[in-house]
């Protein structure tokens, strides 16, 4: 419950606004990673994945919906809370290499043309790292899992609406949350 319902709410309605992508923006859906119902959604998102375990069952269930064409962000995650989600990630497809992403890279240029995504943990001030996951592990290829590492970009989206964290730096977060929700939609 990090982040939520605040975070991905508003995120929804940022969507909507400058976007025309049709958004759910009077709630959330939520569910296990197992549930047929996740096959209805082209993007997924897992927050604190430092701290995730699934069933065997999940585990497939993920991977058949990442290979079916569903995309996967993982956010609010530090040091090395990242080989916790590694080793499950490696339970999913343990074909799959993380690559290092930055821009350019179409995913930070798939409706705002981002100059920078190195925009500070909201509460560490740590520099992020954003490591992806291609399809056939070709760069060519669509990104099926993007990690958010060292980052927590939702608390941006969460407390946009108070005045708690800087105004610029929310609106990076929202044009990165922008950009994968466009990208996971024509990719």
């Amino acid at each position: 419950n990090h982040d939520y319902p605040r975070g991905d709410r508003h995120l929804e309605r940022i969507v909507a606004e400058v976007t025309h992508v049709p958004t759910r923006t009077d709630g959330s859906n939520v569910f296990r990673l197992d549930d047929p119902e996740l096959f209805k959604h082209p993007i997924a998102y897992l927050s604190e994945p430092g701290f995730w375990n699934m069933s065997d069952e999940e585990a497939e269930s993920l991977r058949a919906y990442l290979l079916k064409g569903g995309f996967l962000i993982f956010d609010d995650f530090e040091g090395a809370q990242w080989n916790n989600m590694a080793a499950q990630m490696r339970r999913v497809l343990p074909e799959g290499e993380w690559v290092k992403v930055d821009v350019p890279n179409p995913l930070f240029d798939s409706f705002f043309r981002m100059e920078t995504v190195n925009f500070p943990h909201p509460m560490f001030g740590t520099t992020p790292n954003y490591q992806a996951i291609y399809e056939d592990n070709d760069p060519a290829r669509r990104v099926m899992v993007i990690a958010n590492h060292d980052n927590d970009v939702a608390e941006y989206w969460e407390w946009s609406d108070t005045g708690l964290l800087p105004i610029d730096l929310s609106n990076e977060a929202y044009k990165l949350g922008v950009n994968y929700v466009v990208y996971a939609l024509t990719h």
